[in-house]
């Protein structure tokens, strides 16, 4: 039986004084869920402040992204060193966002170049963080154009091929994968909840072919993309969604503790 986990991706928003208060809000009222792992992931200045916030609440801090080398000439960058010994426990990658795949552009279209994330960089930065004993939550998802024209499968499982690439099984049993259509997050649709596990499925398929039957069977998969309050109850209770990467709702005390509950 797999435990259910929703993560919150705070994004770029909240303060470190924000980001614990909101924290302090919505464990009061989702400490009596102790069959679900509850994530929050700040901006990397928040960590330490949050951390120590929730440290007795049950509940575990992710980072938003990293870096692949140790440590080095790489101005701007956190690797998976420091954040263990800030007590990170999940760290995010590959989210589209990252790669430059936008929902909703908030951003002149001529930077988008600058999000230059690739399916090797993905593969570096899972590398480095099961070395420090992070689990990563990979993200995958297309696009619309991508959906329209029929080729989501086969985007996913190309993004999951290429990002597990010389990970061995027994790396990959507490992995978490996120399902986050790229046309779903920021925009308010949400993929329907037949089709979502539908894609959860699938990409358990691959893993299964990637690693083996038992691996498959452990590892986590959410949904993520405008998942709120009133769609979450729905999504999962689906079989092959085990939960929710959830973005602009996390930053509701109410509306994530309700999401929360509904796992």
């Amino acid at each position: 039986m797999r435990t259910k986990l929703v993560a919150g991706n705070w994004k770029m928003n909240l303060t470190a004084a924000q980001g614990a208060a909101l924290v302090e809000s919505f464990a009061k009222q989702v400490a009596v869920r102790y069959d679900v792992d509850v994530v929050v992931c700040p901006s990397f200045l928040s960590i330490p402040k949050v951390r120590d916030t929730v440290r007795h609440q049950g509940i575990l801090i992710g980072a938003q992204d990293v870096f692949w080398k140790d440590e080095g000439a790489f101005t701007g960058q956190v690797s998976a060193k420091q954040l263990a010994e800030q007590s990170v426990a999940f760290c995010i990658v590959g989210h589209s966002e990252t790669r430059g795949r936008f929902g909703k552009l908030e951003t002149p279209e001529s930077t988008v170049p600058f999000f230059a994330e690739t399916d090797e960089t993905v593969n570096l930065k899972i590398e480095r963080l099961l070395f420090h004993g992070i689990t990563p939550i990979l993200c995958v998802g297309e696009t619309l154009a991508e959906r329209e024209a029929g080729t989501t499968d086969q985007i996913i499982e190309g993004q999951l091929r290429a990002a597990l690439a010389g990970r061995d099984a027994s790396e990959l049993y507490g992995l978490v994968i996120a399902y986050e259509p790229v046309w779903a997050i920021g925009t308010g649709q949400t993929c329907a909840a037949d089709e979502a596990e539908r894609i959860c499925r699938f990409i358990r398929s691959v893993v299964e072919a990637l690693a083996d039957n038992e691996v498959a069977i452990h590892v986590r998969i959410l949904y993520g993309g405008s998942v709120k309050a009133d769609n979450a109850k729905e999504l999962f209770s689906k079989p092959n969604i085990d939960g929710g990467l959830v973005g602009g709702a996390s930053l509701d005390a109410a509306g994530f503790a309700a999401i929360i509950m509904s796992a």
